[in-house]
Protein backbone atom coordinates (compact mmCIF):
# COMPACT_ATOMS: atom_id res chain seq x y z
CA UNK A 1 0.00 0.00 0.00
CA UNK A 2 1.24 3.34 -0.70
CA UNK A 3 0.98 5.84 2.29
CA UNK A 4 -1.16 7.95 0.74
CA UNK A 5 -3.70 4.87 0.48
CA UNK A 6 -2.90 4.52 4.44
CA UNK A 7 -3.24 8.27 5.11
CA UNK A 8 -6.37 7.77 3.81
CA UNK A 9 -7.66 4.73 5.70
CA UNK A 10 -6.08 6.51 8.86
CA UNK A 11 -8.20 10.25 8.00
CA UNK A 12 -11.53 7.55 7.28
CA UNK A 13 -11.27 5.85 10.79
CA UNK A 14 -10.69 9.18 12.47
CA UNK A 15 -13.40 10.70 11.92
CA UNK A 16 -15.53 7.81 13.30
CA UNK A 17 -13.05 7.61 16.12
CA UNK A 18 -13.73 11.48 16.76
CA UNK A 19 -17.38 10.97 16.89
CA UNK A 20 -17.33 8.06 19.32
CA UNK A 21 -15.39 10.04 21.36
CA UNK A 22 -17.48 13.24 21.42
CA UNK A 23 -20.36 11.05 22.51
CA UNK A 24 -18.29 9.76 25.38
CA UNK A 25 -16.58 13.07 26.64
CA UNK A 26 -17.80 16.36 25.50
CA UNK A 27 -15.93 19.66 24.96
CA UNK A 28 -17.41 20.52 28.82
CA UNK A 29 -16.05 18.00 30.22
CA UNK A 30 -12.66 18.50 28.80
CA UNK A 31 -12.25 21.90 29.50
CA UNK A 32 -12.76 20.52 33.50
CA UNK A 33 -9.52 18.70 32.92
CA UNK A 34 -6.16 19.23 35.59
CA UNK A 35 -4.29 20.27 32.67
CA UNK A 36 -6.87 22.69 30.61
CA UNK A 37 -6.17 25.53 32.30
CA UNK A 38 -2.53 25.08 32.72
CA UNK A 39 -0.18 28.20 30.93
CA UNK A 40 1.50 26.44 27.89
CA UNK A 41 5.27 26.14 26.98
CA UNK A 42 6.39 27.28 23.68
CA UNK A 43 8.32 24.98 21.36
CA UNK A 44 9.40 27.67 19.47
CA UNK A 45 11.63 29.03 22.22
CA UNK A 46 13.00 25.98 23.48
CA UNK A 47 14.08 25.04 20.06
CA UNK A 48 15.93 28.37 19.79
CA UNK A 49 17.43 28.28 23.29
CA UNK A 50 21.07 28.00 22.67
CA UNK A 51 21.51 25.77 25.93
CA UNK A 52 19.44 22.93 24.42
CA UNK A 53 19.93 20.40 21.01
CA UNK A 54 16.80 21.68 18.77
CA UNK A 55 15.90 17.60 19.26
CA UNK A 56 12.73 16.95 19.21
CA UNK A 57 12.97 13.29 20.57
CA UNK A 58 9.62 11.04 19.76
CA UNK A 59 8.04 8.48 21.48
CA UNK A 60 6.20 5.93 19.28
CA UNK A 61 5.27 1.90 19.75
CA UNK A 62 4.33 1.14 16.11
CA UNK A 63 4.17 2.65 13.08
CA UNK A 64 1.97 1.50 9.45
CA UNK A 65 5.44 1.84 7.85
CA UNK A 66 7.34 -0.25 10.08
CA UNK A 67 5.21 -2.34 12.46
CA UNK A 68 5.89 -2.54 15.83
CA UNK A 69 9.27 -0.34 17.14
CA UNK A 70 9.29 -0.76 20.41
CA UNK A 71 6.30 -2.15 22.64
CA UNK A 72 8.20 -2.78 25.99
CA UNK A 73 9.00 0.80 26.22
CA UNK A 74 7.63 2.95 29.53
CA UNK A 75 6.46 6.48 28.58
CA UNK A 76 7.11 8.40 31.67
CA UNK A 77 10.31 6.71 32.20
CA UNK A 78 11.39 7.28 28.19
CA UNK A 79 10.42 10.96 28.15
CA UNK A 80 11.95 11.52 31.49
CA UNK A 81 15.31 10.12 29.82
CA UNK A 82 14.98 11.98 26.66
CA UNK A 83 14.61 15.98 28.39
CA UNK A 84 17.72 14.82 30.98
CA UNK A 85 19.79 13.67 27.74
CA UNK A 86 19.28 17.58 26.64
CA UNK A 87 16.22 17.20 23.87
CA UNK A 88 14.23 20.59 23.43
CA UNK A 89 10.73 19.22 23.12
CA UNK A 90 8.54 15.60 23.33
CA UNK A 91 6.64 14.17 20.38
CA UNK A 92 3.91 11.93 21.72
CA UNK A 93 1.78 9.43 19.36
CA UNK A 94 -1.50 9.86 20.57
CA UNK A 95 -3.21 7.84 17.63
CA UNK A 96 -4.36 3.78 18.89
CA UNK A 97 -5.08 1.92 15.88
CA UNK A 98 -1.86 2.76 13.36
CA UNK A 99 0.66 3.79 15.95
CA UNK A 100 -0.28 2.14 19.03
CA UNK A 101 -0.48 5.53 20.73
CA UNK A 102 -2.56 6.97 23.26
CA UNK A 103 -3.89 10.35 25.09
CA UNK A 104 -2.98 8.38 28.51
CA UNK A 105 0.63 8.12 26.89
CA UNK A 106 0.46 12.39 26.69
CA UNK A 107 -1.02 12.78 30.41
CA UNK A 108 1.73 10.61 31.71
CA UNK A 109 4.49 12.21 29.58
CA UNK A 110 3.33 15.86 30.88
CA UNK A 111 3.06 14.61 34.65
CA UNK A 112 6.49 14.03 34.08
CA UNK A 113 7.98 16.60 32.17
CA UNK A 114 7.94 20.64 31.88
CA UNK A 115 9.49 20.71 28.85
CA UNK A 116 7.31 21.30 25.31
CA UNK A 117 5.33 18.53 24.38
CA UNK A 118 3.47 17.82 20.48
CA UNK A 119 0.72 15.83 20.36
CA UNK A 120 1.33 13.52 17.29
CA UNK A 121 -2.05 13.15 16.22
CA UNK A 122 -4.39 13.21 12.68
CA UNK A 123 -6.26 16.05 13.61
CA UNK A 124 -8.88 16.95 11.58
CA UNK A 125 -11.83 17.93 14.15
CA UNK A 126 -11.99 21.01 16.51
CA UNK A 127 -12.49 18.73 18.88
CA UNK A 128 -9.13 17.41 18.89
CA UNK A 129 -7.91 20.32 19.43
CA UNK A 130 -10.08 21.03 22.65
CA UNK A 131 -9.22 17.57 23.43
CA UNK A 132 -4.99 18.31 23.19
CA UNK A 133 -5.02 21.05 25.48
CA UNK A 134 -7.03 18.90 27.86
CA UNK A 135 -4.00 16.50 27.81
CA UNK A 136 -1.52 18.36 28.52
CA UNK A 137 -0.09 19.10 25.25
CA UNK A 138 2.30 22.62 24.05
CA UNK A 139 1.86 22.19 20.76
CA UNK A 140 -0.36 20.66 17.74
CA UNK A 141 0.71 18.74 14.39
CA UNK A 142 -1.80 19.85 11.45
CA UNK A 143 -0.71 17.77 8.33
CA UNK A 144 -1.22 20.06 5.45
CA UNK A 145 -1.73 16.96 3.02
CA UNK A 146 -5.08 15.60 4.92
CA UNK A 147 -6.18 19.47 5.18
CA UNK A 148 -7.99 21.76 3.17
CA UNK A 149 -6.81 25.16 3.81
CA UNK A 150 -10.21 26.69 5.19
CA UNK A 151 -9.94 23.35 7.46
CA UNK A 152 -5.86 23.95 8.32
CA UNK A 153 -6.87 28.17 9.31
CA UNK A 154 -9.93 27.21 11.20
CA UNK A 155 -8.14 24.35 13.51
CA UNK A 156 -5.25 26.67 13.68
CA UNK A 157 -6.98 30.20 14.49
CA UNK A 158 -8.61 27.70 17.51
CA UNK A 159 -5.19 26.29 18.54
CA UNK A 160 -4.10 29.22 19.17
CA UNK A 161 -7.00 31.00 20.80
CA UNK A 162 -6.24 28.29 23.43
CA UNK A 163 -2.85 28.75 23.64
CA UNK A 164 -1.23 25.80 21.52
CA UNK A 165 1.30 26.07 19.02
CA UNK A 166 0.95 24.93 15.54
CA UNK A 167 3.02 22.67 13.53
CA UNK A 168 2.14 22.05 10.51
CA UNK A 169 3.88 19.22 8.27
CA UNK A 170 4.77 19.47 4.57
CA UNK A 171 6.09 16.82 2.11
CA UNK A 172 6.38 18.72 -0.92
CA UNK A 173 6.26 22.48 -2.06
CA UNK A 174 2.75 22.64 -3.05
CA UNK A 175 1.61 22.15 0.38
CA UNK A 176 3.62 25.20 1.44
CA UNK A 177 0.61 27.32 -0.19
CA UNK A 178 -1.61 26.40 3.04
CA UNK A 179 0.72 28.12 5.05
CA UNK A 180 -1.50 30.45 7.35
CA UNK A 181 -0.43 33.16 9.48
CA UNK A 182 -1.13 31.47 12.61
CA UNK A 183 1.49 28.28 11.82
CA UNK A 184 4.47 28.71 14.15
CA UNK A 185 6.68 25.61 13.18
CA UNK A 186 7.00 24.14 9.94
CA UNK A 187 7.60 20.94 9.45
CA UNK A 188 9.22 19.27 5.89
CA UNK A 189 8.62 15.31 6.39
CA UNK A 190 11.33 13.34 4.55
CA UNK A 191 9.33 10.40 3.99
CA UNK A 192 8.27 9.75 0.56
CA UNK A 193 4.79 9.09 0.34
CA UNK A 194 4.99 7.04 -2.58
CA UNK A 195 8.05 4.41 -1.72
CA UNK A 196 8.19 5.01 2.00
CA UNK A 197 11.88 5.62 1.77
CA UNK A 198 13.17 8.98 4.09
CA UNK A 199 16.16 11.24 2.59
CA UNK A 200 17.00 14.79 4.62
CA UNK A 201 17.58 15.73 0.48
CA UNK A 202 13.43 16.72 1.06
CA UNK A 203 14.29 18.68 3.91
CA UNK A 204 17.05 20.39 1.43
CA UNK A 205 15.48 21.25 -1.01
CA UNK A 206 12.12 22.75 0.64
CA UNK A 207 14.31 24.80 2.84
CA UNK A 208 14.18 28.20 1.03
CA UNK A 209 10.71 28.14 -0.60
CA UNK A 210 9.78 28.15 3.21
CA UNK A 211 8.26 31.51 3.60
CA UNK A 212 10.44 33.62 6.39
CA UNK A 213 8.68 33.90 9.58
CA UNK A 214 8.94 30.24 10.47
CA UNK A 215 10.53 28.23 11.87
CA UNK A 216 12.03 25.42 10.30
CA UNK A 217 11.97 22.00 11.08
CA UNK A 218 12.95 18.75 9.36
CA UNK A 219 11.04 15.41 10.42
CA UNK A 220 11.76 11.64 9.85
CA UNK A 221 15.24 10.38 8.29
CA UNK A 222 17.27 11.75 10.67
CA UNK A 223 19.99 9.27 11.97
CA UNK A 224 23.19 10.62 12.27
CA UNK A 225 25.26 13.82 13.44
CA UNK A 226 25.80 14.77 10.17
CA UNK A 227 22.68 15.11 9.36
CA UNK A 228 21.67 17.69 12.54
CA UNK A 229 25.36 19.28 10.76
CA UNK A 230 24.02 19.33 7.26
CA UNK A 231 20.63 20.32 7.88
CA UNK A 232 21.05 23.19 10.31
CA UNK A 233 23.42 25.00 7.34
CA UNK A 234 19.67 24.74 5.66
CA UNK A 235 18.30 26.75 8.47
CA UNK A 236 16.90 24.49 10.37
CA UNK A 237 16.41 25.16 13.74
CA UNK A 238 14.41 21.72 14.95
CA UNK A 239 14.72 18.02 14.03
CA UNK A 240 12.15 15.61 15.11
CA UNK A 241 13.80 12.30 15.80
CA UNK A 242 11.85 8.87 16.85
CA UNK A 243 12.51 5.82 14.96
CA UNK A 244 16.06 6.24 15.47
CA UNK A 245 15.72 5.74 19.36
CA UNK A 246 12.69 4.21 19.78
CA UNK A 247 14.43 1.27 17.74
CA UNK A 248 16.70 0.53 20.39
CA UNK A 249 17.40 -1.39 23.19
CA UNK A 250 17.76 1.30 25.27
CA UNK A 251 16.17 4.93 23.98
CA UNK A 252 17.55 7.07 26.36
CA UNK A 253 21.06 6.51 26.05
CA UNK A 254 20.31 6.63 21.89
CA UNK A 255 18.91 9.89 22.25
CA UNK A 256 21.83 11.09 25.14
CA UNK A 257 24.77 9.64 22.65
CA UNK A 258 22.97 11.11 19.49
CA UNK A 259 22.39 15.04 21.01
CA UNK A 260 26.52 14.54 22.72
CA UNK A 261 27.07 13.10 18.96
CA UNK A 262 25.51 16.47 17.80
CA UNK A 263 27.62 19.35 19.52
CA UNK A 264 30.97 18.02 18.91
Amino acid sequence: KQLMDILNEIVRHKKSEVEMRREQVSVEDLQQSEFYNRTTVSMVAHLRDPEKSGIIAEFKRKSPSKGIINDRAEVRQVTQGYTRAGASGLSVLTDQVFFGGTSEDLIKARGANSCPILRKDFIIDPYQVYEAKSIGADVILLIARILGQAQLKELAVLAKGLGLEILMEVHTEEELAKACDEVDILGVNNRNLVTFDTSIENSKSLAAKIPAGFLKISESGIHTSEHIHALRSYGFEGFLVGERFMATSDPIQACSDFISATKK
